[in-house]
């Protein structure tokens, strides 16, 4: 308990605070396990993810899994999927998900590609009304004539994708790195999912501006999984707007 991860963590455990925010100083491995040894996984939920939210001239981007699962399993990447999912809607967001890989339905027979494709099925299967699709490339995914004309079967046609999901930590965390360094989007994040309790990692040398942003997701975060009854409101209102573009640097 001298540690203040764990010391943090089990403040949330036993309701002594309401969220915790970590990690500005500490490798993200070492801030993350406290919270999974102490408050553990939401019922039902075998593997937690990261997710981020980019700020882009299009509407907010939402990239899983960026820092948890180095590689995952059709299933694992299913349950990414649905936890994205699940938290998109907290953001008041209709998800709609591209899966992504090299491959463009079933263009390539190698193992990451059929991976991709069963993790979607898998998805399909346990929630039939999610608008996702997949294994597709990311420039398919983005280009509305490309898939019409190509991929006239894709749930995706003539719908904006708002949610990313990558294949390997590898291959999110490069585009969500390339995203934020080339100035093309705001990143707010990594977002923790998956967890009973509300715990979120800021990544080593957050800036001042990111911490106020994920001590925004965190509240709310920690209004929606306690029930309280405003959560509905925040939800509701529109609330991740209060978020500033890049060229605007204040709350």
């Amino acid at each position: 308990m001298r540690d203040r991860n764990y010391f943090g963590s089990m403040m949330v455990e036993c309701g002594d605070a309401d969220a915790m925010i970590s990690g500005l100083t500490k490798n993200y491995p070492d801030t993350i396990r406290p919270a999974i040894q102490i408050i553990g996984t939401e019922d039902g939920i075998n593997k937690i993810a990261g997710m981020y939210m980019m700020l882009t001239k299009r509407g907010p981007l939402f990239l899983a899994d960026t820092t948890v699962n180095f590689n995952p399993t059709a299933e694992e990447l299913a349950e990414i999927t649905l936890l994205a999912a699940k938290e998109v809607r907290n953001f008041n967001i209709v998800p709609r998900i591209a899966m992504l890989s090299y491959s463009n339905f079933g263009s390539s027979d190698s193992p990451e590609a059929r991976l991709v494709a069963e993790a979607r099925s898998i998805v399909k299967t346990k929630m039939p009304s999610l608008i996702v699709d997949g294994e597709m490339q990311a420039s398919v995914a983005f280009n509305k004539e490309l898939i019409k004309e190509n991929y006239p079967f894709s749930e995706l046609v003539d719908k904006d994708v708002n949610t990313l999901i990558f294949p390997n930590l590898a291959a999110g965390n490069i585009a969500y790195n390339l995203m934020k360094e080339l100035d093309t989007a705001d990143a707010i994040g990594p977002i923790l999912l998956g967890l009973k309790k509300p715990v979120h990692i800021l990544q080593l040398g957050n800036s001042v501006r990111n911490i106020i942003n994920m001590s925004l997701i965190a509240v709310v975060d920690a209004q929606i999984k306690s029930k309280m009854p405003t959560a509905e409101i925040v939800k509701n209102s529109g609330w991740w707007k209060r978020f500033k573009p890049a060229e605007n640097r204040e709350l």
